[in-house]
């Protein structure tokens, strides 16, 4: 029999059970896929993104947003950038504090798989599992590789973003059966879709920019991508995790711009079209498409200064409105999940039922695009670990 059973081997799975591991635990890893780390493999590009320099906990969300700040401060960013230089695994620094391999994404697979050999943890790849039960303070996991117990269960299968790499909803499940409240999942960090009326923008697929992309209250300065079916993008993905069906996303094309950018051009080249003014400053296309949807024809200095400021007004806060996104399949990650309240911030165990754990995405924490979330996976594995470990000494 083993001490815990990690129902997942994905980066949060396989390093909660390196971490219970090293400290003298007997660690199975069941898993339904045939190899471990699929989504890391993915991740970044094949690079991995794998944590975030400014990885504080108000870069999540969760209806609890202090629930993440207990387990995050206790296994930081340089925490996982000691471990990566320990496997000597080069890295280097991106934009917005976004750290990379160099090389590829099947370093961090491999240096979690070392650790979980440096703690002997157990394997049962292309394990489905069937039923998992709760009796007498043990645990029982039936597969198609068998039956396994043990008095600790750690639900690390994540959630249904992407499913062509095998993800579920499977968290979700258990979860319920063991009487945790599931907060409505959604997907998150993921592309927007433009109603047909939007036609325009999408002609200009391909076309990125810089911009502030703002939903609600919250805003994010990066790039923005249009594409065939909407609005991508890191600025994108950014504020998808924000947005609510029905609202309107506000766009500030002209970040640096001042309210009066578009007067003042009118001074400095009164003879010069709207369309040859953006262009200095945006995409030809992108400039072609908002100076039509402007529809201010003739040069700069034949307009009225008020026609001006309501163009300028629109070029800093132009709305769209999505129908929707593009789900599940495209999202990077999943929001909601178990609710927070079911959980200890300090060990990830279940408040009713010991020796339950649930940590990475099947719990409801979602961190920005960046590295976030796998500093959350990290975070939340080490803490149900320890955890583990400690009850295991008794």
């Amino acid at each position: 029999m083993h001490d815990a059973i990690i129902l997942g081997a994905g980066g949060a799975g396989l390093f909660c059970a390196a971490t219970a591991g090293q400290a003298g635990a007997r660690v199975l890893v069941v898993d339904h896929n045939q190899e471990p780390g699929k989504k890391i493999l993915i991740s970044g590009g094949g690079r991995c993104n794998f944590t975030n320099v400014g990885a504080v906990p108000d870069r999540y969300l969760s209806e609890n947003r202090h629930f993440a700040r207990s387990a995050l401060s206790r296994y930081t960013p340089a925490d996982f950038v000691a471990l990566v230089e320990k496997h000597r695994i080069a890295y280097h620094e991106k934009t917005l504090g976004q750290l990379f391999c160099d090389g590829s994404a099947r370093q961090i697979v491999a240096l979690l798989m070392d650790e979980c050999a440096a703690g002997g943890v157990d394997f049962a790849f292309g394990a489905s599992i069937s039923d998992v039960t709760h009796a007498d303070g043990l645990f029982s996991v039936s597969t198609s590789a068998g039956r396994f117990t043990a008095p600790n269960l750690v639900i690390a299968t994540g959630g249904p973003a992407i499913p062509k790499l095998g993800a579920t909803g499977f968290a979700y499940q258990l979860g319920k059966q063991f009487g945790c409240r599931i907060i409505p999942p959604r997907p998150a960090l993921v592309p927007f879709t433009l109603p047909q009326g939007e036609n325009l923008f999408r002609e200009l697929a391909g076309v990125a920019a810089e911009v502030v992309a703002k939903a609600g209250k919250t805003a994010f300065r990066e790039a923005a991508l249009f594409t065939h079916k909407g609005l991508s993008g890191p600025a994108m993905l950014q504020v998808s995790s924000y947005w609510r069906h029905g609202e309107a996303i506000a766009v500030d094309f002209l970040p640096d711009a001042p309210a009066d950018w578009l007067q003042a051009a009118k001074r400095q080249r009164p003879r010069a079209g709207l369309k040859s003014v953006l262009a200095a400053a945006l995409p030809e296309r992108l400039a072609e498409a908002l100076s039509a949807q402007l529809a201010l024809p003739g040069e700069l200095g034949a307009q009225k200064d008020a026609a001006l400021v309501t163009a300028m007004g629109r070029l800093k806060a132009w709305a769209f409105r999505p129908d929707g996104t593009e789900g599940f399949a495209k999202a990077e990650v999943t929001a909601g999940g178990i609710d927070t309240a079911a959980l200890s911030s300090r060990t990830m165990m279940a408040n009713q039922i010991g020796g339950l754990f649930a940590i990475g995405e099947a719990v409801d924490v979602t961190g920005w695009l960046g590295g976030y979330n796998f500093q959350w996976a990290w975070a939340s594995a080490h803490a149900a670990g320890q955890a583990i470990a400690e009850r295991v000494r008794g």
